[in-house]
């Protein structure tokens, strides 16, 4: 349930990234989004390591946690000349995924 959480999160917040066009929103995104990645990943890997899942089973789980960011990236490059990161439609989205990803890591710190 966390690696979805982490999966749904990185995504949407690649797409913000890919979707963005101003340096201003870039920078500041892509310095956030470094750290985010590695205290998600330190905090990730040390849950696969306790639950103590097969080789193949990490495997997987890292594979999927390093390529969803860059994937939500290209999503957002590919939308960007049709995406209004400011139209209702593209918040209500954004703000779905953003709750779902919240719930999901709030339930994983009980």
């Amino acid at each position: 349930v966390l690696e979805l959480g982490i999966v749904a999160h990185s995504v949407t917040i690649g797409i913000s990234l890919g979707a963005s066009e101003s340096p201003c929103t870039i920078r500041p995104l892509v310095a956030a989004l470094t750290f985010h990645q590695l205290f998600e990943g330190m905090g990730l890997g040390g849950c696969i390591v306790q639950a103590g899942f097969k080789n193949k089973s990490t495997a997987i789980m890292a594979f999927f946690f390093s390529v969803t960011t860059p994937i939500g990236i290209a999503v957002g490059i590919a939308i960007s000349s049709a995406y209004n990161e400011n139209s209702p439609t593209a918040l209500i989205v954004e703000g779905l995924f953003d709750a779902a990803s919240a719930g999901i890591l709030i339930y994983m710190s009980l």
